[in-house]
């Protein structure tokens, strides 16, 4: 079994969804991040507890060689759309994305189908992009 497979498993016996795991640099630091969600929110005694969880796996079958720190978080209301499954959970939000052709789309992620994505934009209404053609993608925020 893969590391997210079993971070996945830990996760989800608390009642939590895996989101994203990814080894990030910050300020000559090296982060392991998990992100997690779960029905109504992400409290902070659920990170804790996940964190309890994962932190003796990663003691067996560490995520990168050398010192690092674990970090359990929600992915917060502006958060990178990497999968389609992201995408799916993002239904009714506003997101904003660029394709490998240069094009770039904002408007309310309406779904998926057939590795498309679905877009409502204010320009030129409902939008399909094709998943393999999405370079970078997030949720964002109007305040």
């Amino acid at each position: 079994m893969s590391l997210d497979t079993d971070i996945k498993k830990m996760v989800e016996s608390i009642g939590l969804s895996l989101y994203d795991a990814a080894v990030l640099n910050e300020n000559e630091n090296t982060i392991f991040r998990v992100s997690v969600t779960a029905p109504g929110g992400v409290t902070l005694d659920k990170c804790v507890e996940a964190t309890h969880l994962i932190s003796p796996l990663l003691d067996v079958t560490p995520p990168v060689g050398g010192e690092y720190r674990l970090e359990v978080s929600s992915p917060g209301i502006e958060r990178k759309l990497k999968t389609l499954d992201h995408f799916a959970q993002s239904v009714g939000e506003k997101v904003s994305l660029s394709t490998i052709s240069k094009e770039k789309f904002e408007g309310e992620m309406v779904g998926v189908e057939n590795d498309e994505i679905i877009l409502k934009t204010k320009e030129n209404g409902e939008q399909r992009v094709p998943f393999r053609s999405i370079s970078k993608a997030k949720t964002y925020f109007e305040w």
